[in-house]
């Protein structure tokens, strides 16, 4: 029974638990660590690490998603970003970079990006993605979806994401045609990652749809002001493990369909990443971690998506300083500092080793502590 508090008379509220309110118990085993594997599989779609980027400009350009791919992880490019607005967005990028986190950074988020959308530059960054050998992925929003797809589509994507702060199965609306996923889902010849959801019966409800994954949180960081603006959070440990209980629930219902889940939010070392999958992710989406390596394309500085709403930003602009080193030191290291945020998957592959799992399938399993 979930634990359950009463927060004044008539209401309750139902308690959660951040990352960092837990930590790994080990197993009595422990393994070599050149005997871990931390690879996985999305549909027909191999990756060596659990690592999917998350689709910010600030870290996503055409040739970083192509070097997280060729580093094993998955890069996404934002249909919605200034690489589709801009014929050639790297003077955008390094004013961006160059400015103030004082200096109403929001405001020229803004102004930038109510450039228009174009189609071609949609199906020219795509080829792109293409011309570099690896699984070809782009993100856009659910209120885009309809619009965008057939340019998206026709230019010949892998896997498809549908990410907006939160999305459900079941949208309403009086003034619009609402997306329904199910159907979209179902007429599609490729796999489609959604979200974020951050509880069960969202969840559940997006795993009916069809989708090969979901996503997990709304990519809450630090820098992230969607509780600030919505009131919404939800702890990434509880939002997890919530989704991970659904998808159990769901391949009794389906007879054996698994839907992968990939954590959003609260990840920035190491350790966050084997805590999110000992808690039921099969892969994170990194935005900051990333915006810290040579290849960023915006020089260490960080936004999420929604920092740029023309109406409503949820976001704060950050410049984080000097890069920390490659995008394969960041993943892979060597690490000179000890702090978690270089070599994120040799510690990952540590921590599993140190805990006796040889797979991040059987990684899943490990025991949990509340530490706090």
């Amino acid at each position: 029974m979930r634990d359950v508090v009463e927060i004044g008379l008539g209401k309750t509220a139902q308690r959660g638990y951040h990352l960092d309110d837990i930590a790994i118990v080990p197993s009595r085993r422990t393994r070599d660590v050149d005997d871990v594997s931390t690879s996985w599989q999305l549909d027909a779609y191999p990756f060596g690490i659990p690592c999917v980027g998350h689709p910010s400009d600030a870290t996503m350009s055409p040739s970083s998603a192509v070097r997280l791919g060729q580093l094993g992880g998955l890069g996404v490019l934002n249909v919605e970003g200034l690489w589709t607005r801009y014929e050639n967005p790297t003077k955008v990028l390094e004013e961006l970079a160059g400015l103030d986190e004082e200096a109403r950074a929001t405001k020229r988020l803004q102004e930038v990006y109510a450039e228009p959308i174009r189609p071609d530059l949609i199906a020219e960054r795509v080829r792109e993605l293409r011309a570099g050998g690896g699984t070809v992925a782009v993100r856009v929003s659910p209120q885009h979806t309809l619009a965008l797809a057939p340019v998206i589509l026709d230019a010949g994507v892998d896997i498809l994401v549908i990410q907006g702060t939160i999305v459900s199965a079941e949208h309403v609306s009086t003034t619009d045609e609402p997306l329904n996923l199910k159907e979209f889902i179902a007429d599609l010849d490729l796999p489609v990652i959604v979200g974020g959801c951050t509880d069960y019966k969202t969840a559940l409800h997006l795993m009916r749809t069809g989708a090969a994954g979901v996503i997990v949180g709304i990519g809450g960081d630090e820098w992230s002001t969607t509780e600030s603006v919505l009131g919404i959070r939800v702890p990434m440990a509880t939002a997890i493990a919530d989704a991970a209980a659904a998808r159990r629930d769901y391949l009794d219902e389906t007879g054996g369909r698994y839907v992968h889940l990939i954590a959003d939010g609260d990840i920035q070392t190491s350790g966050d990443i084997a805590k999110a999958l000992g808690c039921g992710a099969d892969a994170v989406m990194l935005g900051e971690p990333l915006s810290l390596c040579d290849e960023a394309p915006a020089g260490g500085a960080w936004w999420h998506s929604a920092a740029s709403h023309p109406s409503l930003p949820r976001g704060a602009f950050e410049v984080s300083g000097e890069p920390l080193g490659s995008m394969e030191q960041l993943l892979f290291g060597p690490a000179d500092e000890a702090d978690g945020q270089l070599n994120l998957f040799g510690g990952l592959r540590r921590a599993m080793a140190k805990c006796g799992y040889r797979d991040l399938k059987e990684f899943q399993k490990v025991g949990l502590v509340l530490d706090r």
